[in-house]
């Protein structure tokens, strides 16, 4: 079943839900600037709630939250950088040494569409042989994870906050699923429970103020939105 679209961008009533229990938790929490669709500072991401507390005798902290409805949605984001490149770097390894045996046992495979034999192209994969067809799906399907499915590894890497927080329902929630260094709220009974706690991450003042300043610009857009909205009244004193 897919879930209802609740507006133009595509947003379902779950992940809107979401954003909104995430919004009231790091209030309650004492996060006193909050802002939905926040773009990070430092990269190309959004996040769907980010927030700023501040602390009268310490330092400031700063959150970032995202909210995940679907299994496959979770996933999709969720790639250990260092882990993929290792694994990639295995997997090209073991194409090298099986395409060098392949030569050897399929000289016929040569297509001579070049002046010097070295460089002539070959076709692995006419031959129909099972183990270099599934090694190439598998390192087809890492490329793509490693560079498209590293946004939560990022986040932390880029340092765009001092804490990151999953959103989920809590029929999604699986504590291997959840990315390290990263706390997981899980719905329950309308409300939010933190089932894992975040690590906390060093960040500059600078980028605290940064990710502050954006916040500010992100509840400035949703609220000149709201004043856009011929059904809202404005009254003056």
């Amino acid at each position: 079943m897919v879930a209802r679209v609740t507006n133009a961008n595509g947003e379902t009533a779950q992940h809107a839900r979401l954003k909104r229990l995430a919004f009231l938790w790091a209030q309650a929490q004492g996060f006193s600037a909050c802002a939905m669709e926040v773009s990070l500072p430092k990269c190309r991401y959004r996040a769907d709630v980010a927030a700023y507390r501040s602390h009268p005798r310490q330092i400031a902290s700063t959150a970032v939250f995202e909210c995940k409805q679907a299994l496959c949605d979770l996933r999709r984001d969720n790639c250990h950088t260092d882990a993929a490149c290792q694994r990639l770097e295995a997997i090209c390894k073991r194409r090298q040494i099986l395409e060098m045996r392949l030569r050897a046992h399929y000289p016929s495979l040569r297509s001579a569409d070049s002046l010097f034999p070295e460089f002539d192209a070959q076709s692995f994969t006419a031959i129909g042989h099972r183990g270099y067809a599934r090694l190439l799906r598998e390192l087809r399907a890492l490329q793509n994870r490693l560079y498209r499915c590293t946004k939560f590894d990022k986040l932390i890497r880029y340092r765009c906050a001092n804490l990151f927080f999953l959103v989920l329902p809590d029929e999604l929630f699986r504590d291997p699923e959840i990315p390290a260094g990263w706390g997981a709220l899980v719905e329950s009974n309308g409300a939010l429970i933190l089932a894992r706690k975040p690590v906390w991450h060093e960040t500059t003042e600078a980028n605290r103020i940064r990710l502050l300043h954006r916040i500010a610009v992100a509840g400035t857009r949703a609220l000149n939105r709201k004043l856009r909205d011929p059904g809202v009244v404005l009254k003056f004193a």
